[in-house]
């Protein structure tokens, strides 16, 4: 999804360890794409908030001004995104957190404790 395991078996440099690779970035800037627009990170923070860790889309329209088809279309991006995923039962879909990407995004853009940041001579060489 945002691109390959390195030798200790983790996923993608952190942005401070290592250049992102072409297909890292295209890869990555899909995501903060989804997370771009205000109505799609409200939508992941109340999926990622509930209790119990899903929710029902007749949960969420509610809390916007927006048409359902509006929303769904919300939901779809974020879907594309590899950051939720969603069952339908019987009338209504259910939606809930994909833990992993949210855990690649947060990887990526941690630097570890303590580790200081590069000097601007050594970025830019």
């Amino acid at each position: 999804m945002l691109g390959r395991t390195d030798e200790t078996g983790a996923c993608c440099p952190a942005l401070l360890t290592a250049p992102l690779d072409e297909d890292q970035a295209v890869d990555l800037a899909k995501v903060f794409k989804a997370l771009g627009d205000p109505v799609r990170l409200r939508l992941l923070s109340m999926i990622a908030s509930r209790a119990g860790g899903e929710v029902c889309v007749c949960d969420l329209t509610p809390a916007f001004d927006l048409s359902q088809p509006t929303i769904s279309h919300h939901l779809k991006l974020l879907r594309q995104a590899g950051l939720i995923d969603c069952e339908r039962r019987g009338t209504w879909v259910y939606y809930w957190l994909l833990p992993e990407m949210t855990d690649r995004l947060a990887g990526i853009l941690t630097r570890p404790a303590g580790t200081p940041l590069p000097a601007p001579d050594e970025v830019t060489a």
